[in-house]
């Protein structure tokens, strides 16, 4: 805003010096006038964000529609530090963001948020069932994805590997803020399992002040193969998926706005297996499962024109998970064994879960001294609810929160931006079948970046936080009033400048080294000689690159790597084997695309994805490197004009391979087409 300020107040000095002197004006010769030519920069796939001392990461729109997903892991997986645990289907799959998040075992533990629209979403530990990810990629236009703590502190405790914050689509997104309707179709296809995807969009903006959305996504896709041309077990699914948006605005320059969303998926599986990563070889048989998730959000929005302290947000969000699922008589070999009476009330349990959240967020812009300071503060209050069933395994009961945060971003005006982030949340967790627990926590850092004049900056973070007790835990009373701990710090250099070997080219890269440490650990286990061991801590340490680079041509370059170490320490282990690598570590990657764009028509880009082979760890993968090639055409004549065509060919060379960290083969060769047309 200041820079907005700054911009206006040179407009209207330069307007009042033409007015105050317009003898001097008439007098100019026009050959004494330099007429610039209009330099048009190129660009990238994605944003370095070098402004930036957080690892901060977003996709946008364009970069959505050209990864052509099929799942929200799919776009995400290509941000340097997140690793996927499956990620082709949405059962049994997760998203891992520096060797923390989702994994084989349960398909979360907590160290990941996900939100949609403000609305905090997913499930707790669900023994063998991922459920982070059932919603579609077509609902949304915009993804930011936050490594590590730095910048979390607003949207929850315990982001010991990062945030995931997803923005549904807006009408005026499609109408440009004009009245009238549109209406936009998208039509998919993947040669790997026949997918097919439908996306409907309308888009109708009565007036100015108020705009309406609705969204229909129906995504079909079948059991998929992988490079070998074998099956990939649990790959197959049904998930339609519909969403409505309204937004008012009134008062005074429309300074006054009410926003609703409510978006649904619904995914059915008949006779699938129970675990749905596949690492038990079937003994706990097959379930038919149904999976329902809802989300809706009712925002309150009031920022004045006249006053830069006040822009408030009150919103109340619902998100809500139903699994229901049945066990399918005679599909475990275990079901004749003594085992089995324990393990049945397991594999027919229902799951549900529902979290409600009310926040009130204000941010003020205001300068002290020669510091001027962007300030985000509030309260936010939340009850998740989780029902009760007939799994040991799975409690129910009700975990409620309170909690107070403000950031402040202090720009000096001397290169230095300094921002730290204070959270305090108040818990009480529990149920009238056990009892109810009260935990309490401070948790809070600081970031850190100085901008030189020739594009260089250097930035650093510390950051703490403490991942609070959860239901699933309910049966450990020693667990309830045991959170997880870590800290975190980070240091690194970035780069950014315009014209740096020919003119009007671009190139901005950020290096990043990290160190996570986690103690108190309630949530992982290391199997050492056939036994499993509690872990009580876990060290990390990694090193992230982004860069990208493009020229006026229409030539870009996209890079990032994830390099990462981890080790465990486990008290109870047998002596010798109580330090080790840690398992959820993922393996070094590279990533690079390389592209040329013929303006705004044409767009062709091959992709490179390097993985080194993993061989620190009890389940050893070896390293591939696959190739991805995409092409949008944007027809200016003829049936298609005014359309988008991508197309894309995913592991072009057929490669055979399981990403560490998987539990199932990755899809062989995959051709997409997508076909799109806003009329």
């Amino acid at each position: 805003m200041y820079a907005t300020r700054s911009i206006k107040a040179a407009l209207l000095c330069g307007a009042a010096t033409a007015l105050a002197l317009p003898a001097t004006a008439q007098t100019i010769d026009e050959n004494d006038v330099i007429l610039l030519d209009e330099i048009e920069l190129g660009k990238s796939k994605r944003e370095v964000q070098t402004e930036k001392a957080e690892s901060e990461t977003v996709i946008n729109q364009e970069e959505m529609n050209d990864r052509q997903a099929n799942t929200i892991a799919e776009l995400v997986d290509s941000v340097p530090g997140v690793t996927l645990i499956n990620g082709a289907s949405p059962q049994g799959s997760g998203i891992n963001i520096r060797g923390f998040g989702a994994n084989s075992t349960y398909g979360s533990d907590q160290k990941v948020l996900i939100q949609v629209d403000g609305a905090s979403v997913g499930s707790e530990e669900l023994y063998r069932i991922g459920t982070q990810l059932f919603t579609d990629p077509e609902l949304y236009k915009n993804v930011t994805v936050l490594r590590g703590m730095g910048g979390s502190y607003e949207y929850g405790s315990g982001a010991v590997g990062g945030t995931v914050l997803l923005e549904t689509k807006d009408a005026s997104d499609f109408t440009d803020g004009e009245v009238g309707f549109r209406f936009r179709q998208t039509l998919q296809y993947s040669s790997n399992g026949d997918g097919l995807t439908s996306s409907s969009i309308l888009a109708w903006q009565p007036t100015q002040n108020f705009e309406v959305l609705g969204n229909y996504v129906y995504r079909d896709q079948g059991e998929m193969v992988d490079g070998d041309g074998n099956t990939i077990g649990n790959s197959a699914f049904d998930a339609p998926s519909w969403m409505v948006k309204a937004k008012g605005t009134f008062g005074n320059d429309g300074d006054h706005s009410l926003t609703f969303s409510y978006a649904d998926t619904n995914s059915q599986e008949s006779d699938v297996p129970y675990d749905s990563f596949g690492t038990t070889g079937g003994s706990f048989g097959n379930v038919d499962r149904d999976i329902h998730t809802q989300t809706a959000t009712l925002k309150y929005n009031f920022n004045p024109l006249d006053s830069d302290l006040i822009d408030l947000t009150v919103q109340l969000s619902y998100a809500n998970q139903e699994i229901d699922q049945s066990y399918v008589s005679g599909s475990s070999p275990l079901e004749t064994t003594g085992s089995w009476p324990f393990l049945q009330p397991l594999v027919d349990a229902d799951h549900q879960y529902e979290t409600t959240k009310l926040t009130i967020k204000n941010a003020s812009q205001f300068v002290t001294g020669s510091a001027s300071h962007n300030m985000r503060y509030g309260v936010e209050w939340s009850e998740r609810e989780r029902a009760e069933n007939t799994a040991a395994s799975a409690p129910g009961g009700t975990d409620e929160r309170l909690a107070l945060f403000v950031v402040d971003e202090i720009d000096f005006g001397n290169g230095w931006v300094v921002t730290p982030g204070l959270r305090f949340e108040d818990q009480e967790i529990g149920s009238d079948s056990t009892r109810y627990y009260d935990n309490s926590a401070a948790m809070g850092g600081v970031s850190a970046i100085y901008k030189f004049a020739n594009g260089w900056g250097i930035f650093g973070s510390a950051g703490y936080t403490e991942n609070m007790p959860i239901i699933d835990d309910l049966g450990t009373p020693a667990y309830m009033t045991q959170p997880e701990k870590a800290k975190s710090f980070e240091l690194g250099f970035s780069y950014a400048q315009n014209e740096v070997f020919t003119a009007a080219d671009s190139l901005a890269f950020k290096v990043t080294a990290y160190q996570t440490d986690l103690w108190d650990v309630t949530s992982y286990t290391q199997s050492i000689g056939g036994s499993s061991y509690s872990i009580d801590e876990i060290d990390t340490k990694g090193l992230e690159i982004e860069a990208r680079y493009s020229m006026a041509s229409g030539f870009y370059m996209d890079l990032n790597a994830n390099i990462q170490r981890g080790d465990y320490f486990a008290s109870a282990a047998p002596s010798g084997s109580q330090y080790g690598d840690f398992e959820g570590i993922p393996a070094d990657q590279l990533r690079v695309a390389v592209g040329k764009r013929f303006g705004d028509k044409i767009d062709l880009s091959w992709e490179a994805v390097v993985n080194d082979a993993m061989t620190r760890s009890t389940t050893p993968t070896g390293g591939f490197t696959i190739h991805n090639l995409r092409a949008t055409f944007r027809p200016e004549q003829g049936v298609f004009a005014d359309s988008e065509i991508r197309l894309g060919l995913e592991n072009a060379f057929d490669k055979l391979y399981t990403p560490h960290l998987a539990t199932r083969a990755a899809p062989g060769r995959t051709f997409k087409v997508t076909w799109a047309k806003t009329f």
